[in-house]
């Protein structure tokens, strides 16, 4: 068998190359998408706890991180396997008892 990379990956007399097994990748590995959200209300651990329980439920959510401000507005920074639309978003935000500021990807 031979093809047109030229690597000499199919030529025999590379003993080298011999017994290496090539693996593809598979067509479907998931690509990560970073949301970043903006709620406002939110001052202690509690909070977090609540809004970061209530984002992990959503589909696709594979990772959430908040970043407190107590006095303002604080951030969650949400890793993705899909689109997530801003109605689930602030839905969710609002079950905890918070209010969705902004989304930004």
């Amino acid at each position: 068998m031979s093809h047109a990379c030229n690597c000499g990956c199919s030529d025999n007399s590379n003993s080298s190359s011999q017994g290496l097994q090539i693996i593809p990748r598979p067509d479907s590995t998931p690509v990560t998408t970073q949301i970043e959200l903006k709620i406002s209300g939110m001052t202690c651990g509690h909070c977090v706890s609540s809004v970061s329980e209530e984002l992990k439920e959503i589909a696709n959510v594979q990772n959430v991180e908040i970043i407190l401000d107590a006095k303002g507005i604080s951030t969650a920074l949400l890793s993705t396997s899909g689109a997530i639309g801003q109605e689930v978003l602030q839905a969710a935000v609002e079950e905890a008892g918070y209010t969705l500021e902004s989304v930004s990807n």
